[in-house]
Order: structure tokens, then sequence, then C-alpha cells
């Protein structure tokens, strides 16, 4: 009988093989899968979501949170933004292949610097059944091979979402074995994956803050890190109240279970109080649980009842919910060193219509994108125009912020010459 790391790295070994081909496919050959995959999804789909009712009936017997079902949740709208999703990246320009740099050396050696597959991704992630489609779509449009290990309370959603990209794969003359799903409940199975040193290339973790740290910890295999999102937003003085209104409602109100959603709400003292008050009520009135600082609460002595005193631990927290932290702060500078000892490094905000004070924050801020009177929602692969993503680094090497095609790819020079030795 076959142990769980024989099982394992049995299907990580066909992934590696399979990557060596995926190497060799052209554009043509993998839009044309990504297409039989995206017919296959609507062929497919009252079976997804007939596996996806499974998960969600198991998840609320467990007694998981609205939050969390909602990132759990499929539905047909959210089955044809998926189709549109690979139909997107169809139409994206194939990165690899790719000549990033070309030089001639002296002694003639003609030198080119070209954009190549990674090879296998191991990816670990969480609760969300769409990072299936989106992270297999995009490893197999750079000709990469990828090892799928989702959360067990998703794993009927993500079983028939394989089987979908495994089908049309095969429709479209392209090895099934290029998409590997590890469907083990056993947490031994990440690590196997995490120290399969050889045979995969990158971990890529995509969840909360738990997940993320344990694969750092744990993994032998390099790791492109996604980050979680404690974004912030400061308000300034000068701010446009209709404005601010409606972009702090939007990131933080949106989908407040996403990365890229405020959590953190910084309002410049001297921004007039009625406007301060009246977007108090508003995010109350929209639902948001207030967790606000003494100032704050002092300040709006009217909605005290309605404003929690926030602890130390609400400044780091990415909610994922109907909560906000909120702050008064004295000054931009105020406001940047909040970020700076507070933020992960995702997406930040400034509200304001004083541009030495907008330079100043963008120029500052440290983080993956930074925003001058804009939501925080927009830090998103298709939002950016890379088509699905695959997620958002937060760290600075290879990649960072939102990755789209050209995160899964790597590159390798190629030298040309005519005998020359040294």
């Amino acid at each position: 009988m076959e142990s769980l790391k024989e099982k394992v790295l049995g299907q990580i070994t066909l992934a590696k093989k399979a990557s060596r081909q995926m190497a060799l496919q052209d554009r043509r050959a993998k839009d044309s899968a990504l297409a039989a995959i995206a017919e296959q999804l609507q062929v497919d789909a009252d079976d997804i979501l007939t596996a996806n009712e499974q998960d969600l009936a198991r998840a609320e017997a467990d007694g998981q949170p609205a939050s969390y079902l909602d990132r759990l949740r499929l539905t047909p709208t959210r089955i044809r933004d998926l189709v549109d999703g690979l139909q997107q990246l169809i139409s994206l320009e194939d990165p690899v292949g790719q000549k990033l740099d070309q030089w001639t050396r002296p002694n003639g050696l003609a030198i080119e610097q070209v954009r190549v597959p990674l090879g296998v991704i191991g990816m670990v992630y969480e609760a969300r059944p769409n990072v299936t489609i989106d992270a297999a779509a995009i490893a197999l449009k750079t000709g990469n091979a990828i090892v799928l290990r989702g959360s067990h309370s998703a794993v009927s959603s993500n079983l028939a979402l394989v089987k979908s990209i495994r089908a049309g794969l095969a429709n479209a003359g392209i090895t099934p074995e290029a998409v590997q799903y590890l469907p083990f409940a056993e947490h031994a199975s990440v690590d196997i994956l995490c120290t399969a040193n050889g045979l995969i290339d990158v971990i890529i973790p995509r969840g909360g803050a738990g997940l993320i740290n344990r694969v750092l910890q744990l993994s032998s295999v390099p790791v492109l890190e996604t980050g979680v999102g404690n974004c912030h937003i400061f308000v300034d003085q000068t701010a446009q109240y209709e404005m601010t209104k409606a972009i702090v409602i939007n990131a933080k109100t949106s989908r407040p279970a996403v990365c890229n959603a405020a959590e953190t709400l910084l309002l410049h003292r001297d921004w007039p109080l009625a406007h301060q008050n009246d977007l108090l009520k508003q995010l109350i009135e929209s639902g948001v649980e207030i967790r606000a600082c003494e100032q704050t609460r002092a300040l709006h002595s009217d909605l005290a009842a309605q404003l929690q005193a926030a602890s130390e631990a609400d400044w780091d927290a990415e909610f994922s919910d109907l909560i906000l932290a909120v702050r008064t702060v004295d000054s931009l500078a105020d406001a940047i060193n909040h970020i700076a000892e507070h933020s992960t490094g995702h997406s930040e905000a400034i509200l304001s219509e004083d541009a030495e004070s907008a330079s100043r924050f963008l120029a500052t801020v440290d983080s993956t994108t930074v925003y001058h009177n804009a939501s925080t929602r927009f830090t998103d692969g298709g939002e950016f125009g890379f088509g699905a993503e695959i997620g958002i680094s937060t760290q600075k090497l290879h990649a960072r912020g939102p990755m789209g095609l050209p995160a899964l790819t790597s590159y390798k020079y190629v030298v040309r010459g005519t005998g020359q030795i040294r």
C-alpha cells in the first residue's frame, strides 16, 4: 500500500515530466488548451455547482462565518467570470520566448536574455475554488506545470474544477498531467510538496497569515510569497467629501473578505469634523463595525455608543469582514509612520487635493501598490490588465504586486558563437 509521501511525490513527478512538454508548446497550442478548458467549464457547470454545494453544506455545518462562505461559494455568475477570465488570458501576449535584451561582445559572442517557464509550480491555497482555475490557467499559458493543494473544505469543488481542466487539456491534445491536484486532507501533504526539491521549482501560498507563515517556515523550495492585506486609507485635510465617501465605502464594503479591502482608515484631525462624522455614520449604516482610537471617539461623542474602542491588535489586523479600524492622526507624517509600523505592504491610499502631500505619500509609503484618490480594491491582476492573477506578492524579489503572466517566468541566456574559446 502506497504511503502518503509516495502518492504525493508520484503526482509531483508526473507534473515534472509534463513540464518538459509544456515548455515546448507554442502560443497557439496553449491558447487552444485554455479555450478547451473554458468550453469544458460551461459543459460541466451543473456538476461543479453541485460539488460546491457539498462544500458549502459542510462549511455551514462546521459553523464557518459568512465571509468564509462567500470565498468558498461558486455561482453561475462566478463560473461565467472564470470563463471570461480564460478568454481574457487567451487574448494576452505569451511572455515565453520574449527577448528581454540582446547584445554582442567584442569577441563576437551574441547574447540574448530570453523569458522561459519556471517549470513546476506548487500552489497552496485556502477556500477560494476560483484560484484553482486562475492558477492553472496562468501556469499553462506560461508553459508551466502546476501542482495544486487547496484547503480540504473546498475539495469537492476543486476536484470538479480540475476534472474539467484535465478534460479540456486532453481535448486540446496536451497532457492532462500538467495539472495535478493533491486531494489529501493530511497537512503532511503540504510538507511533502514544500520540500520536494528538484521536482518543484517554486511554491506560491495564497491565503491567511497562518497558511503563508507555515509555508515560509517549512519550505525548502523557494517561496513566492503572497501577503495578507492590512490596507490603509489616509484622508488628508484637503480631501473632497463626496469622493472620499464613495472610495472609503467601496474599499471597505464591496467585498470585505478580499485582501485588497481597506482595513484601517486614518483621518486627518483637520479634515472637517462634519465630514468625518457623516462618513462614520455612512459606514455604520452600511453595516460596518467601527473600532476607533480614543481620540476619534472623543471627537465624535455623539457616536460613542457605536464606536468600539480599538485595541492595539486591531491596527495589525486583516479583518476580512465588515470591520474597520479608525484612527485620527495629526499630520501626513503621522499617517505615514502608522502605515510603516502596521502595514503588511499590500495597498495604501491617500485621498487629498494637495499635490505635494500626495506625491510625498506615494514616494514614501513602501507597499506594492499606492493610490492617490482611488480605492485599494483595484489591486488586482484583472483590473491592472494582466488577465487572471495567481496572487499578489508583497515581497520584493522576482515579483511584486499583482502577479500576472511574466511573474511565472524566469529567463535564460542564449549565447551564439563562431568557435570562441576562453
